[in-house]
């Protein structure tokens, strides 16, 4: 089952770019749309390219501790 199937085309490109952004956590993406870090990390691995989406983990599991600091 996709992590994208109940959510609409503009709803999957705001959670992205949401998802992409340092500013922006988990928690603000769960509040805003419901779906859980889980998931955004499903739909992430779905939607983007394979090197693009492993760049993207490695940076959030690297900076994911210091992010409350920047916000």
């Amino acid at each position: 089952m996709s992590a994208k199937t109940d959510l609409k085309p503009e709803h999957v490109s705001d959670i992205i770019q949401m998802a992409l952004s340092d500013h922006i956590s988990f928690n603000d993406i769960q509040a805003q749309y419901g779906i859980p870090e889980k998931r955004v990390k499903a739909l992430m691995r779905d939607t983007l390219k394979t090197r693009s989406y492993k760049a993207w983990r490695k940076r959030v599991r690297a900076f994911g501790d210091r992010r409350e600091t920047y916000k």
